[in-house]
């Protein structure tokens, strides 16, 4: 299906970040690779950072549809969070700087970006509750387990990419083993939590 004008032109755009990241983005050049006149990006969009927004609300919404997905398949909690965090290391890797625009400081309010990362974390947390539910993560507070496992698989993420973690050199770990291990040592305090053997 063909995209619409404002569809084509984040999509220019995203390519252009990452071609040369947010420098390289400019309403004209995105216009001229569009095929539209100079003019007509700013009928979609009030300014660049707008137009950055909408890259990022699009980044949030496609991770949003992965994950539904994965839950749709009928996984179990336990598979459902370790794709979700592995999917979250993916895009930072492949997509370093819609990532790093995604989780950057913003000085607008554009609301498509509001609902995207409001929807995106209250999938997260509500995985994060059901994996809580099914004994392989400690009891508490969802929000904050949630956030303790994406700071994890972020950080390892901008490791990975500045050269800093690997699993044949520094760090003796790719950010999916770090994962790994952290998935496994929280299922470990759950279970023993309850007497149980992990």
């Amino acid at each position: 299906m063909p995209l619409n004008t404002r569809d084509q032109l984040v999509e220019m755009a995203a390519r252009l970040l990452d071609e040369g990241g947010v420098e390289a983005v400019t309403l004209r050049e995105v216009g001229r690779l569009a095929g539209v006149s100079h003019n007509a990006p700013y009928k979609h969009f009030a300014g660049k950072e707008a137009l950055l927004a909408a890259i990022a609300a699009r980044e949030l919404a496609r991770r949003h549809v992965e994950l539904a997905e994965e839950i749709r398949r009928g996984r179990s909690p336990e598979e459902v969070l370790r794709a979700a965090l592995r999917g979250y290391v993916a895009w930072a890797r492949e997509r370093p700087a819609r990532f790093k625009l995604t989780f950057g400081a913003w000085t607008i309010d554009a609301e498509d970006l509001r609902v995207a990362a409001h929807e995106a974390q209250e999938m997260l947390v509500g995985i994060v509750a059901a994996a809580q539910e099914a004994g392989l993560l400690p009891p508490g507070d969802p929000v904050r387990m949630a956030s303790l496992v994406r700071a994890l698989a972020h950080g390892a993420a901008d490791l990975a990419s500045a050269g800093h973690l690997a699993s044949d050199g520094k760090g003796h770990a790719s950010p999916g083993d770090l994962v790994d291990d952290l998935l496994r040592y929280l299922r470990a305090a759950a279970t023993a939590r309850h007497g149980r053997t992990p």
